[in-house]
């Protein structure tokens, strides 16, 4: 609309220009150079268009939507087409919704949905379905996938560790509906699970029963390991004990008693050796030190 108002300015102009002219008002006829230079201008900026950074844009030329989309930056375009920008950036879209659980209790869920739109599709989508496509498409899809999902679990399980379980399966039911339309799903962490204050107390306390049952197991594996280990030391030195008895013979007692008595005798202290003496015929030997 601009480009025509643009060029209908610049006609009007020239015109008025060679009017002027003619009748020789110089002055006036200015004044209409200005008109053609400023509507030229504009009329020539509407050849181009800004495509913001994060952003794909779809060209309409009177309903005529090209399958082409324009990448962010300056683009050329027809300048009697409607360029309409579709952000592909990650986007955030958040829930609190009341959940039935597979037990029919009524779970409270905030949950938050990261998605994109595919920059291949922005054209399909601007003609399938418009601008709003996550209101019209994707978030009646993501309650439905959702209130589906949790009917499948228990109470117990959207309050434990399963609840990473149940994300990734939301995100993975949602992609089979909304990705063929174009819409790219990133990830849908629960943020928060609020269950009736007596079912909450419940799981705590059965949690908490579990947990202890644990404990106990795994003093019991421990004393076992303890146990155990204690046999196999014993065993071991009772074989080394064994080894040891079998190796020392009275004969090399005797040896290693004489040796002794070499090595007392050949010292330099005082001492009174009794040969023939003790049990086994060994030398006694008494000695001041």
């Amino acid at each position: 609309m601009l480009f025509i108002i643009a060029l209908i300015v610049v006609v009007a102009s020239i015109f008025a220009y060679r009017s002027m002219k003619k009748f020789g008002r110089y002055q006036e006829a200015r004044f209409s150079l200005v008109g053609i230079g400023v509507g030229a201008i504009v009329a020539l900026l509407q050849l181009f268009t800004v495509v913001p950074a994060g952003t794909v844009g779809v060209v309409d030329f009177l309903g005529n939507v090209s399958d082409n989309t324009l990448k962010a930056g300056v683009n050329f375009v027809n300048p009697m087409a409607r360029v309409v920008n579709f952000s592909i950036k990650t986007q955030e879209l958040k829930e609190m919704m009341n959940v039935p659980s597979q037990e029919g209790q009524n779970v409270q869920l905030e949950i938050s949905l990261l998605f994109s739109l595919d920059p291949d599709n922005a054209s399909k989508i601007y003609k399938t379905v418009g601008e709003n496509y996550a209101d019209i498409i994707l978030i009646p899809q993501f309650r439905s996938v959702v209130r589906g999902t949790t009917a499948k679990y228990e109470a117990k399980a959207l309050y434990t560790s399963s609840r990473e379980v149940l994300a990734h399966e939301i995100k993975d039911e949602l992609e089979k509906l909304v990705g063929p339309r174009g819409i790219l799903i990133d990830a849908a962490p629960l943020r928060q699970i609020a269950l009736p204050a007596g079912l909450t107390a419940s799981i705590e306390e059965k949690l908490k029963a579990e947990q202890e049952s644990q404990r106990m197991q795994f003093v019991l594996q421990r004393e076992s390991q303890e146990a155990d280990r204690k046999r196999i030391e014993a065993k071991g030195i009772a074989d080394f004990q064994d080894i040891v008895a079998r190796g020392i013979s009275q004969q090399l007692l005797q040896w290693k008693g004489i040796e002794a008595t070499e090595k007392l005798a050949s010292s330099q202290n005082s001492k009174v050796i009794i040969i023939g003496a003790g049990k086994d015929g060994l030398p006694v030997i008494l000695g001041n030190q």
